[in-house]
């Protein structure tokens, strides 16, 4: 288990896309640019091969997102989704009703590394996220933000989305 300063929470899902995508990275895409190089170098005078400066940045690029993925892999921590549609958690895709604006807005909770705040899916260690986990339908949620208190009701909780 990753110690909790560089543990990146995700779900098993999430793992084994990463996963493949670094198997993928490592074989089909490692050799695609090896090739790029060897092509390159055919091509004669190192100092002014533009074709090999580029294969080179891109062997470059490769080795820093294999490096990245890695990481990401050796640090994961497995959360495990809810199988419960009485309260928040992960997994959940929570309908709520922003009070005094009456505004509703449905999110997913989701682990911090499938977060995308911009399509409705709330990573669970950000504010919101954590503030909503472990509430039920009716609950009321009050977060104290920068700008202020916010007060939310759950109107919905279901494990679909």
């Amino acid at each position: 288990m990753a110690n909790e300063m560089n543990a990146y929470k995700m779900s098993k899902e999430r793992l084994e896309q990463l996963k493949e995508e670094l198997n993928y990275l490592q074989t089909v895409r490692e050799k695609e640019v090896a090739e790029q190089i060897k092509e390159a170098r055919s091509f004669g005078d190192l100092s002014e091969n533009s074709e090999y400066d580029e294969a080179k940045t891109e062997q470059g690029k490769l080795y820093s997102k294999i490096a990245e993925i890695t990481k990401l892999i050796e640090n994961a921590e497995i959360i495990e989704t809810t199988e419960s549609t009485d309260t928040v958690g992960l997994g959940s895709t929570v309908t709520v009703v922003e009070l005094g604006v009456n505004e509703k807005e449905t999110y997913k909770i989701v682990g911090s590394q499938e977060a995308d705040p911009m399509n409705g899916r709330i990573s669970a260690n950000s504010p919101f996220g954590a503030g909503l986990l472990g509430h039920k339908v009716g609950d009321i949620v009050v977060l104290e933000v920068p700008a202020g208190t916010l007060k939310f009701r759950i109107e919905n909780i279901n494990l679909e989305g």
